[in-house]
């Protein structure tokens, strides 16, 4: 029989109930989720605004267990884009407020603002008017697989950036750890941004987590968190919901 290791001492002494029950804080950067959930789990886009709600919440919860007490959600985000633009190669007019993407941001943040303990953190977009071709468009272009007369329409897309969001990101991270709000911080995000409020929070004692929904982590980033874990939604990573989900009023 294996000699048992330290890190497997400390893997059941943690895990131990005699420890007392710790109050988490559970923060998700919207952009970085749902670019993460949909290469994952919704290539087709096959999952709505409100079942992704219903799963997002689930995936927080799985960080808090059964024994400990979750403070609050935060969601940060905004709202998406609901101007009309003209398409610069089709020279068609773009209504973005019909559009099945601004359908599925609505549908999850109203979603998010009905359940118990979702707080939004809402930022503000900065359209520039400028449109952008798409890196798979530009490859194509340079291997001269293309011409720029040979562009279609879906071949570019309008620029725009959030704004606020990192910051009202690191503001919380700072209040929660230095209010002594909670015990725990989870994360998910793969921005470095996060960097000088994370590192704020451990040297206040908070034990922060990073879930980077399984996306590569920078080796610099392992020196400014206590852990990184993710977890998911279902079983298999290929594993679809068997039947369509409801958004359930109990959890609010």
């Amino acid at each position: 029989m294996d000699t048992p290791t330290l890190e497997l001492f400390l893997s059941f002494f943690m895990t131990n109930e005699l420890l007392p029950p710790i109050k988490i804080a559970v923060l998700i950067d919207g952009g970085f989720f749902i670019k993460r959930f949909n290469a994952l789990y919704n290539k087709d886009r096959h999952i709505s605004g409100a079942q992704v709600a219903d799963i997002m919440y689930a995936m927080a919860h799985k960080h808090v267990g059964k024994r400990n007490i979750l403070y609050r959600i935060f969601y940060y985000d905004c709202m998406p884009l609901g101007k009309k633009a003209h398409n610069p190669i089709s020279k068609k007019a773009v209504d973005f407020s019909k559009t099945p993407e601004y359908k599925f941001r609505v549908e999850l943040m109203e979603a998010l603002k009905q359940k118990r303990k979702v707080a939004l953190r809402v930022g503000t977009l900065k359209d520039n008017g400028n449109w952008e071709i798409r890196p798979s468009a530009t490859q194509e272009l340079l291997k001269g697989k293309k011409t720029i007369a040979e562009l279609t329409e879906d071949d570019v897309f309008l620029s725009v950036r959030q704004k606020g969001v990192d910051m009202k990101i690191g503001v919380d991270i700072a209040s929660l750890a230095l209010k002594k709000f909670v015990n725990q911080i989870v994360l998910f995000s793969g921005d470095s941004d996060f960097v000088p409020a994370a590192k704020l929070a451990r040297r206040e004692g908070i034990d922060f987590i990073l879930d980077p929904m399984m996306a590569n982590v920078e080796p610099q980033l392992f020196e400014h968190i206590d852990g990184l874990k993710s977890v998911q939604p279902f079983k298999g990573m290929d594993k679809r919901p068997k039947k369509k989900l409801t958004h359930d009023s109990s959890n609010n």
